[in-house]
């Protein structure tokens, strides 16, 4: 039996939106985080060593990590996936299909970094501290968040919403893997104080996820996508 160990408000998420998409049988585990720390709980060493969700597994097969996890569930599953979802997976040598491999390691490599570190430095000043600390705690992270963080994340917004002007999905004109892979990132950058106002066709491109009923599907077995900073 193929089985999702999803933990809430986690990237594993996205994995749960492509299951419901593919229309697979499979089984979910929940883990809860740390109330305190946030973290993910022990138990999940035992299905992987790093201890980290997402992760699958299909029979003897453990995979992790989110890209790893929906190139294998497309490689092995696409081809029984409903008619719509044929090019989960462009073909080789097309445009679609660069796109597709570039969204796939944008969305790890280069967006999520910045908007893991925003919620680090919007977290820090709110941790127990000093007194006499706190106002430094303040200072240093403000001035990171708005010379580093801000930036960044900035032109990753300009970015995709120059990209989606163009495009109805991240890889063209039909759902593929890169938009899975995506869909995390953009639940996040749109939750932790990007104006929805400002870059239209993002917001619009997030809505158009949140219509499909496999994405509500998986938003009810799961729970929300991404905790508020």
């Amino acid at each position: 039996m193929l089985t999702l160990h999803h933990l809430e408000t986690s990237r594993s998420q996205r994995i749960l939106w492509l299951l419901e998409e593919l229309g697979l049988p499979y089984e979910i585990c929940l883990y809860r985080r740390d109330p305190a720390t946030r973290l993910a709980p022990a138990a999940l060493k035992k299905v992987h060593p790093l201890g980290k969700s997402p992760v699958i597994t299909d029979g003897d097969v453990v995979v992790a990590e989110s890209g790893a996890i929906i190139e294998y569930l497309v490689e092995r599953y696409g081809a029984q996936a409903p008619a719509e979802l044929a090019q989960l997976e462009p073909a080789r040598g097309t445009e679609a299909h660069r796109q597709c491999r570039f969204w796939m390691h944008y969305a790890e490599g280069s967006l999520m970094n910045w908007l893991v570190m925003q919620l680090v430095f919007d977290t820090i000043p709110r941790q127990p501290m000093p007194f006499l600390v706190r106002p430094i705690a303040r200072t240093l992270c403000a001035t990171v968040q708005r010379k580093l963080i801000a930036p960044n994340v900035q032109t990753a917004l300009a970015f995709m919403e120059t990209h989606l002007a163009q495009h109805r999905w991240f890889a063209g004109e039909h759902l593929t893997m890169a938009d899975f892979q995506m869909s995390f990132a953009v639940e996040a950058v749109l939750a932790r104080g990007a104006d929805a106002a400002a870059w239209p066709h993002l917001a619009a491109y997030r809505q158009r996820i949140q219509a499909r009923p496999a994405y509500r599907r998986a938003l009810e077995k799961g729970g929300p996508v991404v905790m508020q900073a």
